[in-house]
C-alpha cells in the first residue's frame, strides 16, 4: 500500500484515550469522507471500519492516535485513515485476520471485517511495540 500519510500534509488527528475519543475519531472520518466525495454507502463503510479500529486501539492498545486525510492518487480521490497504538502488538497477524478469531470477548470479525469494508488495508504490528493499521476508501 502506498504511504499516503507522508503525502497527507493536511491530515487531521485525534488522540484516543477514552470511548469519547473513538466517537471523535469517527466524526473526523465521517467529515473527511463527505469532503472526499465518498457515497453515503462508502462513508458508512469507512466510518464503521474507523470505529472498529479506534475501539481496537483503545481496548487492546491502551489508546493511541487516529490520523486521516483526503488523498489523491492519479485521477481518483479518497480518504486515508491510520490508527496507531503502543500496545502489546499482535503476535500472529495471519491468525488475527482470520474470521472468528478473537483475543478477547468479541465476535472475531474486527480486523477481517474491517479489511472487507475498505479498498486498501495494511497492518504492521510488533510484539511489545504496538500496531498501526492504515486503510483507504476510494470515491467511486
Amino acid at each position: 500500500m502506498k504511504d499516503y500519510g507522508s503525502e497527507a500534509a493536511d491530515s487531521e488527528s485525534v488522540e484516543i484515550s477514552g470511548s469519547g475519543d473513538v466517537v471523535r475519531a469517527r466524526q473526523m472520518v465521517r467529515l473527511l469522507a463527505q469532503r472526499g466525495g465518498l457515497s453515503l454507502v462508502n462513508q458508512t463503510k469507512l466510518v464503521t471500519a474507523a470505529s472498529e479500529l479506534g475501539r481496537n486501539a483503545l481496548v487492546y492498545g491502551s489508546g493511541g492516535t487516529a490520523r486521516a486525510a483526503v488523498v489523491q492518487d492519479g485521477g481518483r480521490q479518497g480518504v486515508w485513515v491510520e490508527f496507531s497504538d503502543r500496545g502489546p502488538g499482535i503476535v500472529d497477524l495471519e491468525l488475527a485476520l482470520t474470521d472468528g478469531w478473537t483475543s478477547g470477548s468479541g465476535m472475531g470479525l474486527g480486523l477481517s471485517g474491517t479489511r472487507r469494508l475498505v479498498d486498501e488495508f495494511h497492518i504492521e504490528s510488533q510484539p511489545g511495540v504496538g500496531t498501526t493499521v492504515r486503510v483507504v476508501k476510494w470515491a467511486r
